[in-house]
């Protein structure tokens, strides 16, 4: 089953967020070589530098797996979020 995860950033989390994008993003490759990733991205401030979350959609067995998944992220663990709302999500378009 596909979810969403909306993450909101912590403000002025910027070097936080650098310092960890290694590390997130080696998950993400993972999850993308496992054909379970359908995008990932960050939310540019439009305002200032830096970001102010991000925006996920990925396969997994169910909203337990995506939670856990979800804690385990290093910009979690790096300060990051602040939050990150989980839900599931039915891709409409483009059809697969």
């Amino acid at each position: 089953m596909l979810f969403v995860f909306v993450a909101q950033d912590v403000p002025d989390s910027l070097q936080q967020r650098l310092a960890a994008r290694p590390d997130h993003l080696a998950r993400l490759t993972a999850l993308d070589k496992a054909g379970r990733l359908v995008l990932a991205g960050p939310n540019p401030n439009i305002t200032g530098e830096g970001f102010t979350g991000s925006l996920i959609v990925a396969e997994f067995e169910d909203i337990e797996a995506a939670e856990a998944w979800a804690k385990e992220d290093p910009y979690q663990a790096a300060g990051v979020y602040e939050s990150v709302a989980i839900k599931p999500f039915k891709q409409a378009l483009p059809a697969v």
